[in-house]
């Protein structure tokens, strides 16, 4: 028992002590923690007596803790610093973890003790934990007959092997896509700091002299908007677009097919027509029409004024005496100079205003306490897994302490794309429970002594993903699995969503938006230009997200097996067939690099981000039209949205929250595609 994984860490609200805890440790942890929760759920069971909310439903939810810590701690590392011995690990277990959960929620005999537990004798938390129970045993498949039953865990067992086969492949194609270029010249428009990093990068990589610059998740590339050779633009675009379809090691395509063909399986198994159809039941959707309707509503207007805006870019392409049609590498630089033109707004104008740590401290600590009165300090005492790490302490409006919070900011070779948060430990009354939360990022590390600026969608996304924090910090649960952030996909992002606008509040802005040189405030023609620029581009950015949640749905509305083609073909007659395949905005995700659907949790979800963010735009119209994001209106919202979790009926607290129900008018609105 010397294991730091098989016990409580002794540290502030359990964050786990890193300086203890090893690679060659988690084996023997998932071992010991799978016997002893196979024993405790077997002991719930079979159990003589009147199965009851505690020694059925509670014992359920309580049982597993070692299990649940080493789980929660090896995937918080592998997601943001892993190696060859923790993807291994990963690659054994998945399809073992697969089989344990699918030993749980088969279990006919633990199905029929909460099953028989009387629903009218119980109310709040305890009902609605028995509720979500029942329902993730039938959406698992509890009601299958034996042969059934076992199919599924074949089925399970290959799709935890398959995604985690998918993950490491991604993982090698993004590293592999880094392109080198041999003269700084190939790097015109680049700022000091980016070339410096991208040399930098290359010696890394036994490449001295050269200069290498890597491969983010998404389909565009952040250096595209400033890189003046077209050339360099299209060798990193098709290096970003290709990176999974090459026929070598980080090749996707096989494996994401044969996921979509098992999910498939899954689906027909549970008596659906298609995976979406019986993933979405549990969502706010609740069906994959009432998702693509949505979706539909939006794409129309925003393909609509894609166009206008692609033929603005081409206008300006003519005008420079160009000589060529625009392509997807050509958007970003040149709808920068649109931006400008239009809005006088230069990214490398707004760029020196934005410095990391002064984003974080003061603008979205400032902002928190200015909308929640809660208040951070550093703590170096506590132990981290990367000499990046900075760790807080968190205190609510009366000093009281609340949580610790973890932040990592730079992009590693061994560290997922993206940016997340995490719960390493879930806030629980009944446990006595804490958060201890985690946000992840992407953002190039400064070398030399250089200040670390980040764009303004860099800030936005600081703010995001401080919203899920947020949603983690004010949790107020009994239990774990109702807790804060663990509610539907489609509503996870709304909170992270609503605190983007945070970013742009008057105060909040020109607190943290401080010239890292003079230390001077952003000057308010520079806000007002920034706020005017809002809506530019629009028509791009919703329509590469909406090509990509329609192609996620697509995937998985089939409903027989010979409907699907090979990826390529398969993605360009789904965008095609709902009018999203337009050549100069291509798919934020491509098919074979879409890992938030074939490696993560996203599948037949990613419609989520949109259906979150028509959420926020109703609920941000209800601040405005109440005063702003004013502290009253804030904590109204921490009472009706993020301090309840998944205890209540979710559509009801929306409700409650603005008055009606969820329009598509303010998606339109505020994204400037309304026609009004």
């Amino acid at each position: 028992m010397t294991n730091p994984l098989l016990q409580k860490s002794t540290l502030q609200y359990q964050a786990p002590d890193f300086s203890l805890i090893k690679d060659e440790h988690f084996k023997p942890a998932f071992e010991y923690g799978l016997k002893i929760h196979d024993q405790e759920v077997d002991a719930i069971a079979n159990n003589v007596a009147k199965p009851t909310f505690q020694n059925t439903v509670l014992a359920l939810e309580t049982c597993g803790v070692d299990l649940t810590r080493a789980v929660g701690l090896f995937y918080n590392l592998t997601g943001s610093n892993t190696n060859p011995t923790l993807q291994a690990i990963e690659a054994e277990y998945a399809p073992i973890f697969s089989g344990h959960n699918d030993k749980i929620y088969l279990n006919s005999k633990l199905y029929n003790r909460f099953k028989a537990i009387d629903l009218n004798k119980l109310k709040g938390e305890d009902k609605k934990l028995t509720q979500y129970y029942l329902q993730q045993f039938e959406l698992a498949g509890a009601n299958l007959s034996d042969t059934d039953k076992e199919k599924m865990k074949k089925i399970n067992e290959e799709l935890a092997t398959l995604s985690t086969l998918y993950g490491n492949k991604l993982l090698l194609a993004r590293k592999n896509a880094a392109v080198v270029f041999d003269n700084v010249t190939d790097l015109d428009g680049l700022g000091a700091d980016e070339i410096a990093a991208a040399s930098a990068k290359a010696k890394e990589a036994g490449l001295e002299g050269k200069y290498v610059i890597g491969i983010m998740n998404t389909t565009q590339q952040p250096l595209l908007s400033s890189l003046k050779n077209r050339a360099s633009r299209e060798k990193i675009f098709k290096a970003s677009w290709y990176r999974a379809e090459k026929n070598d090691e980080g090749d996707t395509r096989e494996v994401l097919e044969k996921i979509a063909k098992l999910r498939l399986q899954k689906a027909n198994l549970m008596g659906k027509k298609s995976f979406a159809e019986w993933k979405l039941q549990d969502q706010m959707a609740e069906k994959p029409e009432a998702a693509m309707e949505l979706l539909a509503k939006i794409a129309a207007p925003a393909v609509a004024k894609a166009k206008v805006e692609a033929k603005e870019i081409q206008d300006l392409i003519d005008s420079q005496n160009g000589g060529f049609k625009l392509e997807p590498w050509d958007w970003n630089f040149y709808a920068e100079q649109v931006r400008k033109a239009k809005y006088d707004l230069d990214e490398s104008q707004i760029k020196p205003y934005f410095e990391l740590n002064s984003v974080l401290e003061n603008g979205v600590f400032f902002a928190a306490k200015q909308m929640y009165g809660i208040t951070f300090k550093e703590r170096k005492d506590l132990p981290v897994y990367n000499p990046d790490v900075k760790v807080y302490e968190v205190f609510d409006d009366k000093g009281t302490s609340i949580a610790i919070y973890y932040l990592d900011f730079y992009t590693r070779d061994n560290k997922n794309g993206g940016a997340w948060m995490n719960n390493i430990v879930s806030q629980s009354h009944y446990l006595k429970q804490k958060p201890v939360i985690v946000n992840v990022y992407n953002f190039s590390k400064p070398v030399d002594g250089n200040p670390s600026l980040i764009s303004f969608d860099d800030v936005i996304t600081m703010f995001h993903e401080f919203g899920h924090t947020l949603h983690g910090l004010f949790a107020n649960q009994q239990y774990v699995t109702l807790s804060g952030t663990s509610v539907p996909r489609d509503y996870v992002e709304f909170p992270s969503q609503i605190n983007e606008h945070a970013a742009l509040d008057p105060v909040v802005l020109k607190n943290y938006a401080l010239h890292y040189q003079t230390k001077q405030p952003i000057p308010q023609e520079l806000i007002d230009k920034i706020k005017k620029a809002e809506t530019f581009n629009k028509g791009y950015d919703v329509t590469e997200l909406l090509a990509a949640a329609t192609l996620d749905m697509a995937w998985h509305s089939v409903e027989k097996e010979s409907d699907f083609k090979p990826a390529l073909v398969f993605e360009k007659e789904a965008l095609e067939k709902y009018g999203l395949l337009v050549n100069e905005v291509p798919t934020r995700y491509h098919t074979p690099y879409f890992a938030h659907v074939w490696g993560g949790g996203y599948s037949a979800g990613y419609y989520a981000y949109t259906w979150s963010k028509t959420l926020d735009y109703n609920a941000f119209d209800w601040m405005q039209a109440n005063g702003g994001m004013t502290r009253a209106n804030c904590e109204r919202f921490k009472k009706y949205i993020l301090s309840v979790g998944n205890s209540v009926d979710l559509n009801k607290a929306f409700k409650d929250f603005i008055g009606h129900d969820m329009q598509t008018e303010p998606y339109l609105k505020n994204a400037g595609l309304s026609a009004k």
